[in-house]
């Protein structure tokens, strides 16, 4: 499985028009399905004077989870297009939408295909990409005594420190790591075939 992917650093726009019709672009950074969606409903009521407000989204390092809607265009003109944009420029936690102000002369299914798909391309070319990578929390709790023993790996290792307790001669710490380096960082703890630290993913 792989634990990193390529997404957009913020919000980033594009323009496209043909035959007086005029497709305003957004491509916005996600987490979730429900904040894709709440970003949508948002645009719908910006643009509520748009005759279109087009959609499709990607998430997950392996770009899993998907979903794209046409909002009242013919079948697989608009939503399809902006997802095959996100696609093919292989990014993932992406959300990009599309909104149509109607010119007055119909664009036929291909000319649709191609200014939604243009539109979405516009928006992702003038974003900025960055690698992310899917993390994984872990609590490890050990004595006091071996305090120098885990600063050391994990100063090799270099992971998030979110949170350090002490309650008598026992540390409580959590710690955010590159998922493919959990298995790498715990070995680090077995010595003699005993796990000198208790870790809780």
């Amino acid at each position: 499985m792989r634990d990193i992917y390529r997404t957009i650093a913020k919000r980033s726009e594009g323009t496209y028009s043909e035959l007086r019709s005029k497709f305003l672009a957004f491509a916005l950074p996600v987490r979730s399905a429900e904040e894709a969606l709440a970003l949508v409903a948002g645009f719908q009521k910006e643009y509520f004077d748009a005759r279109h407000v087009c959609w499709a989204y990607r998430l997950g390092a392996e770009g899993e989870e998907y979903r794209s809607n046409d909002n009242g265009e013919p079948s697989g003109t608009a939503g399809k297009p902006i997802l095959g944009q996100i696609v093919s420029a292989e990014l993932s936690d992406v959300l990009v939408v599309v909104v149509r102000y109607f010119g007055g002369v119909k664009l036929g299914t291909s000319g649709l295909i191609v200014a939604y798909r243009t539109a979405a391309a516009e928006a992702l070319a003038n974003a900025d990409i960055i690698e992310r990578t899917v993390d994984k929390k872990l609590t490890l709790t050990f004595s006091y005594e071996q305090m120098n023993l885990v600063m050391r790996v994990v100063k090799d290792f270099s992971p998030q420190i979110l949170s350090q307790e002490y309650e008598g001669n026992e540390v409580r710490m959590t710690i955010s790591l590159r998922e493919s380096m959990v298995e790498p960082f715990k070995e680090k703890f077995n010595i003699n075939g005993r796990t000198v630290v208790r870790f809780d993913l």
